[in-house]
């Protein structure tokens, strides 16, 4: 049997309607059931590369649906989106507190409507403005279904409520990751939505403890530790806690991983995700995904070959 028909084939099974013709591959990463797929990551030893604001890149903008769908395009990937709120409280997708520097708006985010935000045009990073508009949080978890996963980053002035009930709307608890900065805050999004995974910061593995006797589930828990140093003793700690690891090699290029790894003309995702990483966070994801796929001894995405998993 072909790689291109065994292919096919799971796209069937897992009622993807995608197809596999020639020049053309499904770059679809929407697992079953997300804490399996992430349980599959540790315990074979895969990593997958999260897209910081969606993956923008020159011609699309960041935290909009264009660049995701760009992104999906060549690799697959998870995408970290920012959410704020309009003055009349929907949710958009939008990293800063004001409009300036992503659209053709000026001022706060919270001082226009959603009609009246919808009016601007996007821009990308370079400044360039594009036809393309501010997507709401309903919009994206709608475009997402049956393609990524999204990573909520919620930013100030946003009700952790509204986001959950967001979410359950779009029936896509089983596909998102909340992110969260504190104990406190986790375990308020785990009392709110216990099935919902989460991001959590995480030092040493103490902190693990301090959250299992404020009854968090652990198995809805993924570590996140830090940009500075990836650390192989405290994610061979956390996977014996059955407990995934996450860092992030994005930031300003002048001090990250990334601008680093561009600098230097040599990436390391490869050789961060084998210290027993399970998901980097990038600004460079087609090249995360592709260094870490040319690295690890398996024919295409092997992250996608937990896809199936319960």
């Amino acid at each position: 049997m072909s790689l291109r028909y065994t292919r096919f084939v799971l796209c069937l099974w897992l009622g993807l309607g995608c197809s596999v013709g020639a020049g053309q591959r499904p770059h679809v990463l929407a697992p079953s059931e997300i804490g399996g797929f992430f349980d599959c990551l540790r315990t074979t030893g895969r990593a997958v590369v999260a897209a910081h604001r969606g993956g923008p890149s020159p011609g699309y903008a960041e935290n909009s649906i264009e660049a995701m769908a760009y992104v999906a395009s060549q690799v697959p990937a998870l995408h970290e989106i920012d959410i704020a709120r309009t003055r009349d409280d929907v949710l958009v997708l939008m990293h800063d507190d004001t409009l300036d520097r992503t659209t053709t708006g000026t001022g706060d985010v919270r001082a226009l409507t959603l009609a009246q935000i919808k009016a601007l045009q996007l821009k990308d990073e370079t400044g360039a403005v594009l036809t393309h508009r501010v997507p709401t949080l309903r919009e994206a978890l709608d475009w997402a279904a049956g393609k990524v996963i999204l990573e909520l980053d919620v930013k100030r002035g946003v009700s952790y409520e509204d986001v959950v009930a967001d979410v359950r709307a779009a029936g896509a608890m089983s596909r998102v990751i909340f992110i969260t900065y504190s104990t406190d805050a986790a375990v308020r999004v785990h009392q709110l939505a216990p099935e919902m995974m989460l991001s959590v910061s995480i030092e040493d593995v103490a902190e693990l403890t301090a959250l299992e006797a404020r009854k968090v589930d652990l198995t809805r828990v993924l570590a996140w530790t830090g940009t500075a140093t990836v650390n192989a003793d405290l994610n061979r700690a956390l996977a014996a806690r059955g407990v995934e690891a996450m860092f992030g090699t994005l930031g300003n290029p002048e001090r990250s991983w990334d601008g680093r790894f561009a600098r230097e003309g040599r990436d390391r995702y490869a050789e961060f995700a084998k210290s027993g990483l399970q998901l980097i966070s990038t600004d460079r994801t087609i090249d995360a995904v592709r260094d870490i796929d040319a690295n690890d001894g398996v024919e295409g995405h092997a992250a996608t070959l937990c896809l199936t998993r319960r």
